[in-house]
């Protein structure tokens, strides 16, 4: 059940009231209106003084107020929690934020996208403002930035509308992260929220964590963005005094890039791949396959050596690597992330024959044969001997260029072929071994 708090002295919030309840019939009860999932109170003051209202909402288990949003933006409906950081200028209380739901503002910025008219911009908000003492889960969902747009019934509609998407949606998610950073406007936030399963709850932006003041001196306020948005990771930008005040709570500081590898796999598999093979954050990589995974206990690891993987990689290390992401659950890289490492880690739809045949596809993009067992690979293949073409007295140029590439040249009459030129190279490969698996399956 969600709660709609409407402000009769905020001319938007009314307008969103009066386009509820175009959208859907309410009947009336005592103090306001309930339709299915929803009840709706209209309050006289303005949404930033009404600490505590939530009690005005018995049963409701996600808060929803419907503002006006004031900015240079031009048009833009948008979300964002609530709470003060610093000093409380506008309602709410000095250092205090209010209990709010990740997943619902997840839910809420995928239905602006959805409803918004054309003319309209979507987005998140740091979070600021009063109220800041609710116990319920709550978010800000605002039409705005100006007075035209505070008159708009088409904006209104989509605000009336995101919110009633919002029915039924838990508040929380066990894949949350606090924000810290960068402007009023987030769009490094929206952009997780829109293009992975993580959500965001509280939003730290620059000018809040500067009204905060020193992280060590506000270690309370830090723990409490936490706290209130049910997570316990971080994405932050290089701020070493705020990453050290997070990690001494026991929170965890991750990257843009660890999110979305994780995005759609189950942390108890990340977990167990990370304190098994390496951190994503010292090249990890997560598979195609890494998703599927249900049971972290049933996974192999295999290595590549480290002269063969040479080879490969100089074959054509984008194929390599794209083929062990098609293949694998997870595995190793260097270069940001840009050329496969030894370790590849499979679940039990993959063994050790398709990691092969992988490697021998590869192979013979360069050698003539491949030759495989149990311990080596035996590649073979025709190679070019300059010293030889230079014995039959073919001088550098483009005579010598065609006889390397394989063309028959005429010498004085005489024609030489490419074999004369040749010999055949013998090369051998230790093969991928089954690696020790006990740390992947959780075994010590």
């Amino acid at each position: 059940m969600i709660g709609i708090v409407i402000s009769k002295a905020d001319p938007a919030s009314v307008l969103i009231g009066e386009a509820l309840r175009s959208l859907t019939e309410f009947e009336p009860i005592d103090g306001g209106a309930r339709t299915d999932g929803a009840v709706l109170r209209e309050f006289d003051s303005l949404h930033i003084e009404l600490d505590g209202v939530d009690r005005e909402f018995e049963g409701c288990d996600l808060l929803v107020f419907a503002s006006r949003h004031r900015g240079e933006t031009g048009p833009l409906l948008s979300a964002h929690p609530t709470g003060n950081l610093g000093p409380a200028e506008y309602g709410g209380t000095d250092g205090s934020l209010a209990r709010t739901g990740p997943n619902a503002i997840a839910h809420a910025l995928a239905a602006l996208d959805r409803h918004a008219p054309t003319s309209y911009e979507t987005g998140l908000e740091g979070t600021h403002h009063g109220p800041s003492e609710l116990s319920t889960p709550a978010i800000f969902i605002e039409l705005g930035s100006g007075p035209e747009q505070w008159e708009d019934l088409s904006g209104a509609r989509a605000v009336a509308s995101a919110i009633l998407d919002l029915r039924g949606v838990e508040p929380d998610t066990d894949r949350a992260i606090v924000g810290f950073g960068g402007g009023h406007y987030v769009p490094r936030f929206e952009r997780i929220v829109r293009e992975t399963d993580w959500a965001v709850g509280h939003i730290a932006v620059d000018w809040a964590l500067e009204a905060m003041g020193n992280p060590q001196s506000n270690m309370g306020v830090i723990d409490e963005l936490f706290e209130q948005s049910n997570a316990s990771l971080a994405v932050l930008d290089d701020e070493p005094a705020l990453r050290s005040a997070i990690e001494s709570l026991g929170y965890r500081v991750v990257s843009e890039t660890w999110l979305r590898e994780t995005d759609g796999v189950a942390i108890s598999l990340v977990e167990r791949l990370e304190s098994s093979v390496c951190a994503i954050e010292d090249g990890l990589r997560l598979g195609e396959r890494a998703p599927a995974v249900f049971d972290p206990a049933s996974l192999n690891r295999f290595e590549i050596p480290e002269q063969l993987l040479a080879e490969l990689n100089g074959i054509d290390r984008e194929q390599l690597r794209a083929e062990l992401e098609a293949l694998s659950v997870a595995f190793t890289t260097t270069d940001n992330g840009a050329t496969a490492g030894q370790l590849v880690v499979t679940d039990e739809g993959v063994d050790r024959n398709e990691l092969m045949d992988l490697v021998t596809r590869l192979l013979h993009r360069k050698y003539d044969a491949v030759e495989r067992d149990d311990d080596r690979l035996i590649v073979h293949r025709s190679a070019f001997v300059p010293e030889r073409a230079r014995e039959l007295g073919i001088p550098d140029g483009p005579a010598f260029g065609r006889l390397a590439n394989g063309q028959a040249i005429d010498l004085d009459g005489e024609t030489i072929n490419p074999e004369d030129v040749r010999e055949r190279q013998t090369h051998m490969f230790s093969s991928v071994c089954l690696s020790d698996t006990r740390h992947t399956s959780g075994e010590r």
